[in-house]
């Protein structure tokens, strides 16, 4: 088994980590729409608004990380008196495998970073936050909570954005708790002062603050390697995780071997959060017995997914065991993803100012009629995603002996057609959830329905979307192929 092989093994494992996030949660808010005029008040560009999408954001992106590699992560953070916490609560809600504490402090506004694109440019970010150290209730609830959970836990990690809640002795205090639990600290670190993060596990700088808590420039691996050492040194870490963007990551730990990890990312997007992401994918792979060196490079596999999404994103466990296979794994087969990823694929696409399409069955026995309703889908947009029933759903509906192939066999055809250019298998009966979750421009189906029957079709519609019937080729469907076949 070859070293990659055994590390996506051991990814089907993080089920099991469990991780305690203390930090800075905040909430990202993205802003999308065109510019067509300049504003007649001053020379500055009027942002017609088509859309907003808000995510967790800060130590709140480390537990979406966390979850979605399939790990339990838990929470401690502090959040303002106002109704963005309504909606960061809501937000962690949406995790079932997350759960925590987060204590709401009089007077103090919840940390929103607003970010404005026309199409795929950033226009201006603005942010609305306290940046104080937490008042004296605040930080007991802080301090206590972790010490409560860290019994729970197989690591911890700090996600410090300086918004406060790790000032004042709150990060020494967790790290002292959880060294004497016997459980490692990973630190996403921020500022110059790196002697608040003391006797920690694991510090994740990035090329920049590695740079500023050195004091030293670092415009190579050899560089970083030198200014990890320097910190090692004076604040005893175990070891220091530094991510350098195109130069890939070098792990520098206080006893053994310097790693030096070449980068993943084959096209980078955005870098938001990536942070984040090494964050959480070391804290999970350690949580679940790896040695630093495998934890490093499953977290800069991790990263490299990220860094080629938009938006603060995440990365998902088949993604990274994709990744982790990718000389081995057919363009089709990389076509095939779950919602969690079709939905930061579609987010990416959309960025490109691409139209997306969607067209759903059980696609059963591929047939001329099939292909050609996909080739007439296709032609309608630039992306076309293919639901799938999965076989489950296909039983309910067509009834006994279908699926005569299983969705994975039916997946791994539709992906191989040069029409299709995703494949999400769905459990339920009809695509609703899938259409809600994606939100095409362009649904498809067969000219056999009228459009007031096309599941889905109403709410297309209704955010501006069109519905498209494609001519059937007579003469040909599934279960005719399959009475022939009985003949």
């Amino acid at each position: 088994m070859t070293a990659r092989v055994a590390l996506a093994a051991r990814v089907g494992t993080l089920a099991r980590a469990r991780v305690l996030v203390v930090g800075d949660v905040m909430l990202d808010r993205f802003v999308h729409g065109g510019v067509d005029r300049v504003s007649p008040e001053a020379p500055i560009p009027i942002l017609r608004v088509e859309s907003e999408r808000s995510m967790l954001g800060g130590a709140g992106n480390v537990v979406r990380n966390l979850c979605a590699l399939g790990a339990r992560p838990h929470y401690v953070s502090v959040v303002g008196d106002d109704t963005e916490a309504d909606e960061i609560v809501a937000l962690l809600s949406d995790h079932p495998n997350a759960g925590g504490e987060l204590a709401r402090e009089e007077g103090r506004r919840s940390s929103i970073k607003t970010r404005f694109f026309a199409g795929t440019q950033q226009l201006m970010r603005a942010d609305r936050e306290t940046v104080a150290p937490l008042g004296a209730e605040a930080r007991r609830s802080v301090i206590g909570a972790a010490e409560r959970l860290m019994g729970d836990v197989d690591v911890v990690v700090l996600s410090d954005y300086g918004k406060g809640v790790l000032e004042d002795g709150i990060a020494a205090a967790v790290i002292d708790a959880a060294r004497a639990a016997g459980r490692p600290v990973i630190v996403d670190p921020k500022g110059r002062d790196y002697g608040r993060y003391r006797d920690a596990s694991v510090v994740t700088p990035n090329r920049v603050e590695l740079a500023e808590a050195s004091g030293t420039s670092v415009s190579s691996a050899e560089d970083a390697e030198l200014a990890a050492r320097a910190l090692i040194d004076a604040q005893s870490f175990g070891a220091v995780v530094a991510t350098l963007g195109a130069d890939g990551v070098v792990l520098v730990p206080a006893d053994g071997a310097v790693a030096h990890l070449p980068a993943e990312a084959r096209e980078v997007f955005d870098v938001s959060g990536a942070g984040d992401t090494v964050a959480a994918a070391l804290a999970a792979a350690l949580a679940v017995g790896a040695e630093l060196p495998e934890a490093a490079e499953l977290a800069n596999v991790a990263a490299g997914i990220v860094v080629g999404k938009v938006g603060t994103a995440v990365a998902y466990a088949d993604e990274v065991v994709h990744a982790l296979h990718h000389q081995d794994l057919t363009t089709a087969e990389a076509k095939v993803l779950t919602i969690g990823s079709a939905t930061d694929r579609v987010v990416a696409w959309r960025r490109q100012d691409v139209t997306v399409g969607l067209t759903n069955g059980c696609f059963d026995l591929l047939h001329p009629g099939h292909v050609s309703l996909l080739a007439q889908a296709r032609a309608a947009c630039d992306r076309l995603v293919v639901g799938l029933n999965s076989d489950a759903s296909v039983a309910r509906l067509k009834g006994p002996g279908r699926p005569v192939q299983s969705e994975a066999a039916r997946a791994a055809v539709m992906a191989s057609l040069a029409t299709v250019d995703m494949v999400v298998i769905f459990d339920e009966d009809t695509p609703i959830r899938l259409i809600e979750t994606l939100r095409p421009d362009v649904l498809v189906k067969g000219a056999d329905y009228r459009i007031d029957q096309v599941v889905g079709a109403d709410i297309v519609q209704g955010y501006g979307g069109r519905v498209v019937l494609a001519q059937l080729e007579p003469g040909h469907s599934t279960n005719a192929t399959i009475a022939r076949i009985g003949e």
